[in-house]
């Protein structure tokens, strides 16, 4: 908690050293982006003041142990103001030099343009694109939250951390903030504090241009916590506000803080020309001379300084040693809770989690996909306990509902199905908040039409290489009547083009508890699992090669003797060549099929094994998939052919469409004739 007032006016001493370590800060600013000549310097020499109150005050935090369980979370979702982080975690003492400051937005360097998680020491989460990190700030108190309901005992508060974020204008703007904010509103988020640097400024000039909505209104009506601080640099004024939102628990806080965008710059101060722009080497030297450095020096902190911040730094080893007693003795009490706990926290998933993975028989009758997946989520709901997640609104279609499991909201925070509403695109950047968080295992579903308003922060995730675990259902011209606007046909070849994603398009039921069995032990990156909406065979596991090979990304399904051809699928489609397979050989005509869940899983086998599924020499192959041909030219050669989809879809039974575009069997076995003729 913040001091109090009377604690405040006793710190006049201090008062001078306060301001020269905040105009440090911004003169810090000016030189790396100047040094650069790339940059922008103006947000983070204007909001160096209420950055300046978070870290000496605000937050709990421990430099030496940037992954401290309990530390506050601090999210820069303006990150073109990295800068501004980047400072205040240098001064305080984390693992970040002042040379790392002079290698500002250079090749290889801890710092980078953009705050990048697992690239700078204390960074929690990668942000750039406006908005995201906003909506990740959601993630994380809902994971906080989650956390302290399952683990919080009576006199053991272990998780009881704030997210604290400084957002921009931009940010404001951007759609995702609309349905992140509208959600943890909802959801009562009071361990939110939100800083909104109002600096009336953008890259092509006033917000006034395009941005003149009242922001403090719309929160309201959000149900936030809103509060205004008409001058940024006033520390008693943003000390207070802070204070404030801390004492609020009901209600996520927004506090609009009025600053100068390029504060301490004589002509650029106010300007557009300093949000991403070098100030210009003279402008520099005036902006050192203006707050009282010395203009011939660069990158200039004082002893006294450096001292100051690292003193306040230091504290948070007593801080995490406060709570790492009261973890042992929690330790102590609570045995089974914390070794669950630090095995989630590993990333690790309990032994005997498999124990319970369903086998599904041609008996079981048709099914399609994205049932089987649920029947596999509530298989091993039980054994894993951090598994949370839900749809946005879709859970009856996308099969993601934990029965027996509560609902998370305001008044349960332990439930773990979740309601993200109709707001994919937070859905997205929200799941990455709450993936990030060690201990959780996170997934979020809607239709694969809809990922196309998840693709900022799927991105984002591949960048950070965490796994949440996107599910999207109704996979193709399979959904049938909803008709053109809602059948995918690019979004398959979209996804797959996204470095650190894993894509995987299932078969069958059996193949799809194998795609999730693969999704929870994939350690570096997300994970799509792409459904059905339309039933499907259960292929036989004693016929067919077992579907537990899906984790080699494409394997011999169904060989041949002497194949004279391959007939290569995906999900729904396997099956139809599996018929054409039976219907060739009638015909004297030898085919292997091969079933190729993920492209991505495949390019990391070996020479030996790619050689052996798609041999060099067998070149007349045919691919099927009820989506874009994009891409396929790789696996089919240029003796081979595809049947997919060059069109978008049509409204009409999924029969009639698979029917009109050529996904039959009589239509691939004439392709592949053709091939051999």
């Amino acid at each position: 908690m913040y001091k109090a007032k009377q604690e405040r006016i006793m710190r006049t001493e201090n008062q001078t050293l306060e301001q020269e370590g905040i105009n440090t800060v911004r003169v810090l600013t000016a030189d790396a982006v100047q040094k650069a000549n790339s940059g922008h310097p103006g947000m983070p020499m204007g909001a160096a003041p209420m950055a300046h109150v978070l870290w000496t005050e605000a937050m709990h935090y421990n430099p030496q142990n940037p992954d401290w369980a309990n530390r506050d979370r601090f999210i820069l979702s303006a990150g073109h103001g990295s800068l501004l982080q980047y400072c205040f975690l240098y001064l305080t003492g984390y693992n970040l030099s002042l040379d790392d400051l002079k290698d500002f937005r250079q090749l290889h360097s801890k710092t980078p343009g953009h705050p990048e998680s697992g690239i700078t020491p204390g960074i929690e989460i990668t942000t750039g694109p406006l908005g995201q990190g906003f909506a990740n700030g959601v993630g994380f108190a809902i994971a906080q939250r989650h956390l302290a309901a399952r683990y919080n005992k009576p006199d053991f508060t272990l998780f009881d951390y704030k997210i604290y974020a400084i957002c921009s204008d931009g940010d404001l703007m951007e759609g995702v903030t609309a349905e992140a904010a509208s959600l943890a509103g909802h959801l009562q988020l009071g361990n939110l504090i939100y800083l909104y640097d109002d600096n009336n400024i953008s890259i092509e000039g006033s917000t006034g241009l395009a941005f003149s909505e009242d922001v403090g209104k719309r929160f309201e009506a959000y149900q936030w916590h809103v509060q205004v601080v008409e001058d940024g640099n006033n520390l008693e004024a943003l000390a207070q506000a802070i204070q404030q939102a801390q004492e609020e628990t009901q209600r996520p806080s927004l506090i609009k803080v009025r600053t100068q965008i390029g504060f301490g710059s004589p002509n650029k101060v106010d300007k557009a020309s300093a949000h991403g722009s070098p100030l210009g080497e003279d402008e520099v030297k005036l902006v050192k001379e203006n707050l009282g450095f010395d203009p011939s020096k660069s990158f200039e902190v004082s002893e006294e300084v450096l001292q100051y911040y690292r003193e306040i730094g230091a504290k948070g080893t007593a801080k995490e040693q406060e709570w790492n007693e009261l973890y042992q003795a929690y330790k102590q009490q609570y045995p089974e809770l914390a070794a669950e706990y630090e095995l989630l926290r590993s990333g690790k998933l309990p032994t005997g989690w498999k124990d319970n993975l369903p086998v599904f028989k041609p008996s079981d009758g048709e099914m399609a996909t994205r049932k089987a997946s649920g029947k596999l989520l509530n298989a091993i709901a039980a054994k894993l306990p951090n598994l949370l997640g839900g749809s946005a609104d879709l859970s009856p279609s996308t099969g993601t509902e934990l029965k027996g499991y509560d609902s998370f909201s305001a008044e349960n925070p332990g439930g773990r199905n979740f309601h993200f509403g109709i707001r994919e695109h937070a859905m997205g950047a929200v799941l990455n908040g709450m993936a990030i968080t060690k201990g959780l295992f996170a997934y979020g579903a809607t239709f694969l039409i809809f990922s196309e308003y998840m693709r900022p922060p799927i991105r984002m995730a591949a960048i950070m290489k965490i796994k949440p675990i996107f599910i999207y259902t109704h996979d193709s011209i399979g959904l049938g009547e909803d008709g053109t606007t809602h059948q995918p046909v690019e979004q398959l070849i979209s996804l797959r083009s996204i470095p650190n994603l894993i894509v995987l398009r299932p078969a069958d039921a059996n193949e799809t508890v194998q795609a999730w069995r693969v999704a929870l032990e994939h350690a570096d990156g997300p994970v799509a699992l792409v459904l059905t909406r339309q039933e499907l065979p259960v292929l036989d596991q004693e016929k067919y090669t077992p579907a537990t090979e899906l984790e080699r990304g494409a394997y011999i399904l169904s060989d041949a003797a002497e194949p004279q051809l391959l007939l290569i699928a995906t999900g729904s489609e396997v099956s139809l060549v599996l018929q054409a397979q039976e219907k060739l050989q009638q015909e004297g005509i030898a085919a292997r099929v091969i079933s190729m869940p993920s492209w991505e899983l495949f390019e990391k086998q070996d020479a030996a094994y790619k050689e052996k599924v798609f041999p060099e020499n067998l070149r007349k192959r045919l691919a099927v998939e009820a989506g874009s041909t994009l891409g396929w030219h790789k696996y089919v050669t240029d003796e081979g052919s595809i049947i997919g989809m060059t069109t978008f879809g049509e409204s009409a039974p999924a029969e009639e469409l698979f029917e009109l575009y050529g996904f039959t069997v009589d239509n691939v076995v004439k392709q592949a004739k053709a091939l051999l003729s």
